[in-house]
């Protein structure tokens, strides 16, 4: 095992362990916003694993997964803040 797949592995492993704990903080968030940031956090870092394991197994496909779910958690936290501002399901 070379250097770099060590420093990978770790890297993916303090990787897994900040979104388990941005996911405790998105459980006890208090306010609707600190729960949408939280979900786009989760959201890069999610996109950061899949691109760190994409190179850890040689897998380049998995790099336009990364970027399609990268894309995709973009446009959901954009609308879901503007469905927000706007007044949500109230109006």
């Amino acid at each position: 095992m070379t250097t770099i797949n060590i420093f990978i592995l770790i890297t993916l492993f303090i990787l897994v362990v900040a979104m388990i704990l941005s996911f405790i903080r998105l459980i006890y968030s208090k306010t609707l916003w600190d729960k949408i940031l939280m979900l786009n956090l989760i959201s890069a870092k999610v996109v950061l694993f899949i691109a760190l394991y994409a190179i850890y197994t040689d897998r380049l496909i998995l790099l336009d997964i990364a970027i399609s779910y990268g894309i995709i958690g973009f446009l959901t936290m954009t609308l879901l803040s503007k469905f927000i501002m706007a007044g949500g399901r109230e109006k």
